[in-house]
């Protein structure tokens, strides 16, 4: 009986060793350059107590993200960018351009690991911050400050297998984003933007 237990132990100690590297071959690396647009939700509050309709524009760059999986389906990405210049109207007449970078962290489900079409979606945090703004306009002479911002981000999108290494992915993000503003440092209200991210990427796994 001793015996038989102790092969069994041994035999149960193999299998698993021999399991350990699989499963550590599984848990891979993808990265993805790409491109997407920043698209704000149409109109996107007011200051100065309503007296100023605020109006945020699109922007278009390059972005570069780095995907860990954990397991087959289970991935966790970071998204970065190169800066987003938007345009900033207020009520209806263009008063700044902003810069921003949204570094976003997003642990994600992917439902077809391994197959040609990989249908995901993934939630995560955002972190915006927002740099040389160029006051314009009604704000020429001012000095316009943005706080940076954290918020739930939702992401969803589909990969395609070009082969065993390269992909093609389009995706679309939200983004809860919203922002205090300071005009000559006093707080004037609060910009509200939650933007729709969405564009594509071509992804290498290594």
């Amino acid at each position: 009986m001793r015996s038989t237990s102790i092969a069994r132990a041994c035999a149960l100690t193999f299998a698993l060793a021999l399991r350990i590297p699989l499963a550590h071959a599984e848990q891979d690396w993808e990265l993805k350059l790409g491109a997407h647009v920043v698209d704000p939700k149409s109109g996107n509050g007011s200051l100065v107590d309503g007296a100023l309709r605020t109006d945020v524009g699109s922007a278009t760059s390059p972005t570069i993200s780095l995907e860990y999986f954990a397991t087959r389906n289970l991935g966790i990405e970071l998204l970065a960018a190169l800066p987003f210049e938007h345009d900033v109207k207020l009520n209806g007449a263009k008063a700044a351009t902003v810069k921003q970078l949204p570094p976003t962290l997003s642990v994600q489900w992917h439902f077809l690991p391994g197959q040609r079409f990989d249908p995901f979606v993934g939630v995560g945090l955002n972190f915006t911050r927002f740099f040389s703004i160029d006051e314009k306009g009604a704000l020429a002479g001012t000095r316009l400050e943005l706080d940076d911002s954290w918020g739930v981000a939702a992401h969803a999108g589909v990969e395609y297998a070009i082969d065993a290494r390269w992909s093609l992915t389009v995706d679309a993000r939200w983004i809860k984003l919203s922002t205090d503003a300071k005009l000559d440092g006093a707080k004037i209200g609060s910009i509200d933007i939650d933007p729709l991210v969405y564009g594509f990427a071509i992804g290498y796994r290594f």
